[in-house]
């Protein structure tokens, strides 16, 4: 069944892949990676092409799958979790949305988790596209630069990069979330401290 899919897929081309990769982060099960996959190995000269399309695709797909999860998530969730459970989840995905997002956008994992899940727990829709940009940009343009260089040789490396660049990025995400979080409270406490010699300049 799996293959089949990607078969039919495969038969529309640099179109089916924009399908697929639009489905994928919104409600398809099968991540376009592999379509992606299958097609670069048929023409690789085509591969930054192909990682081209499949991105703009995904980008466009997010919003819907955010829409989704806003309009449906929530009552989906109270309805098999408690409220408190969701709540509590609500409040961490508040906090390390862009952790998530950001992994979530080069893993096998199909996207329309994390669009679907930004959009029921009410993830702001500009950070999930800005995240989603970033992350799936890795992810597809890894694909198809190691295709482009390599040609159909590079089948064999695929995991094997996908691997690397996650145990690579992962930490770079939580260095650059950290720096980012110690920043902002810096920014807060600096605005904070300047209202108040304004209050007693007063």
């Amino acid at each position: 069944m799996f293959q089949q899919i990607i078969d039919f897929f495969m038969n529309y081309g640099a179109w089916g892949l924009f399908i697929h990769s639009f489905a994928d982060a919104v409600i398809f099960p099968i991540p376009a990676f592999f379509l992606q996959v299958s097609l670069s190995l048929l023409d690789p000269s085509n591969a930054l092409w192909l990682a081209t399309i499949g991105y703009i695709a995904c980008l466009l797909g997010t919003p819907i799958g955010y829409l989704i999860g806003k309009g449906l998530g929530h009552s989906i969730m109270y309805k098999f979790l408690k409220k408190e459970w969701v709540d509590s989840a609500t409040e961490m995905f508040k906090k390390r949305g862009e952790a998530a997002i950001l992994i979530g956008s080069f893993t096998p994992i199909p996207f329309k988790v994390f669009t679907i899940l930004s959009g029921c727990l009410k993830f702001p829709l500009w950070r999930l596209i800005a995240y989603a940009a970033l992350g799936r940009a890795v992810k597809f343009y890894a694909i198809g630069l190691l295709f482009y260089l390599y040609g159909r040789s590079a089948e064999g490396m695929v995991h094997k990069v996908s691997l690397y660049i996650f145990l690579i990025a992962v930490p770079i995400i939580v260095v650059f979330l950290l720096l980012r979080k110690r920043y902002l409270k810096r920014k807060e406490a600096a605005a904070a401290q300047t209202i108040e010699q304004s209050s007693n300049n007063i």
